[in-house]
C-alpha cells in the first residue's frame, strides 16, 4: 500500500457504525476489520482516513443488509495532522464500497468531500467523489 503524507491519528475502532458515502445502496455500515492494520499485540485493531477495511452493511437495500464488502474510509471527525501543520477533520465518519480487491468503487458517485490522502493512495475512488479536501 502507498504511503500517504500525513500524520493521521485513529479515528474509527472496530464496530463502528459509520456512512455509506457512495451511491451503492448501503447507508449505514459496520467497520468489521483492518487490511493491512498495523496495531500493538493485544490492543483492538483501528482504522483512519485512507485504510482498506472489511465492512458489514446494516442499513440499505435489503438485498445488500448483512453482505459483507471491502471499503476505503474517505472521512473521520477525529482531527488529523499534515505535513504542512493544518489539522483536518470531517464532519461525519464516512467510507466508500469498493466490488473488488484492487480498489475499484461499486458505486458512481461520492456525495460530500474526500481527504487528499485518499486521492494519494486511492485515485480510483477519488475520481468519483464531488471533491477533494
Amino acid at each position: 500500500m502507498k504511503a500517504i503524507t500525513a500524520k493521521i491519528t485513529r479515528g474509527l475502532n472496530l464496530g463502528a457504525n459509520v456512512v455509506a458515502a457512495d451511491n451503492s445502496g448501503a447507508r449505514i455500515v459496520r467497520i468489521t476489520g483492518v487490511k493491512h492494520g498495523k496495531s500493538t499485540k493485544g490492543r483492538q485493531q483501528y482504522a483512519k482516513v485512507a485504510d482498506h477495511v472489511k465492512v458489514s452493511v446494516r442499513a440499505g437495500k435489503l438485498d445488500m443488509k448483512g453482505q459483507v464488502f471491502d471499503a476505503i474510509v474517505i472521512r473521520q471527525k477525529k482531527p488529523y495532522r499534515r505535513l504542512t501543520g493544518e489539522r483536518v477533520c470531517f464532519e461525519d465518519n464516512a467510507v466508500a464500497l469498493l466490488k473488488d480487491e484492487k480498489g475499484n468503487p461499486k458505486g458512481t458517485q461520492i456525495k460530500g468531500p474526500v481527504a487528499r490522502e485518499v486521492q494519494e493512495r486511492w485515485p480510483s475512488v477519488a475520481k468519483i467523489a464531488q471533491f477533494v479536501l
